[in-house]
C-alpha cells in the first residue's frame, strides 16, 4: 500500500504498527516536485506517488530493504533505505 498526503507527509498522521518510508525531494535546498518510485530489494517497481508541492512523499511498506527512486524534470536520483515494522524511515533525496 502506498500513499502521498496532499500538502505533504506529517509525521501526526503516521499510524502505530506501520512501516513508514517518507521524505522530501530537493534541488538546490529547494523543494522538487516530481514523482518518487518505490523498489524493492531485487529491484523490481513497487509503487509510485506524486511529490507535494514541498517535494515531501510517503509509502507504507514491509519491512526490508528499499529503494526510493527520484524522479524530477531533469534529474534522477536513488537511495537506499532499510524499514523496519512500525517504525519510521526518513528519507532527504537532493537532486
Amino acid at each position: 500500500m502506498c500513499g502521498a498526503k496532499v500538502g505533504g507527509p506529517d509525521a501526526s498522521t503516521i499510524k502505530p504498527g506501520e512501516t513508514t518510508i517518507q521524505g522530501q525531494v530537493t534541488r538546490n535546498g529547494e523543494p522538487v516536485t516530481g514523482y518518487v518510485r518505490l523498489l524493492d530489494a531485487t529491484g523490481e517497481f513497487t509503487a509510485e506517488v506524486p511529490t507535494s508541492a514541498t517535494g515531501q512523499f510517503r509509502f507504507y511498506a514491509r519491512e526490508g530493504t528499499w529503494t526510493v527512486r527520484a524522479l524530477v524534470p531533469g534529474a534522477t536520483a536513488d537511495r537506499t533505505v532499510v524499514a523496519q515494522t512500525g517504525g519510521l524511515a526518513e528519507v532527504a533525496i537532493a537532486v
